[in-house]
């Protein structure tokens, strides 16, 4: 595995260039002109997880797909990647929330991992593993207090590899009041 990193437009750029079973895969961060992959991307995580989006809702969720990543990317949301010939074969999401800070999160800031998603036959080479580290580094550039996340069966033995445990349950029941 080769590591190279440089700065572009003032945002690091990490490449991560992963030689294996003849493929020559390509880990790296999401730029502002992977917005249409990411939305695409997103949508076959839905399916993966057997989402039911209405075709009528779909056209509503890509627009605010690519109003958020446009407005987010790189400073709110973060996005690694694997791709092998441009095409995203794997990839991460990191959500970033600020909050007034507590002996809980003592930054103010925590993360959230969404949209883990490794494409069938590209599983069982590291690349979730990958860009999993990508966005841990990134959550620690970007002072968080934890990364969190809600884990498939599948994905248990990888985050736990990685350093995530069990939450401890809430003193206080967590409760959800739905606007839509």
């Amino acid at each position: 595995m080769c590591v190279v990193s440089f700065s572009m437009i003032g945002v690091e750029l990490r490449i991560r260039m992963i030689g294996a079973l003849g493929m020559a895969i390509r880990v790296r961060m999401a730029t502002g002109n992977d917005i249409e992959k990411l939305i695409e991307a997103r949508f076959d995580f839905f399916e993966a997880e057997k989402f039911d989006v209405p075709p009528e809702t779909r056209p509503t969720i890509e627009a605010s797909l690519h109003q958020y990543f446009s407005q987010h990317l790189n400073t709110g949301f973060f996005a690694a990647l694997a791709e092998d010939n441009n095409r995203i074969v794997s990839l991460a999401f990191l959500a970033i929330l600020e909050k007034p800070a507590s002996p809980l999160f003592p930054t103010g800031r925590t993360g959230t991992i969404l949209n883990v998603l490794t494409y069938p036959e590209y599983r069982r080479k590291g690349l979730a593993t990958q860009t999993m580290g990508l966005l841990i580094e990134e959550g620690k550039e970007q002072n968080l207090s934890y990364i969190e996340l809600s884990a498939s069966e599948s994905g248990q033995l990888l985050y736990k590899k990685l350093g995530f445990e069990n939450k401890e349950p809430h003193r206080y029941p967590e409760m959800r009041l739905s606007l839509l």
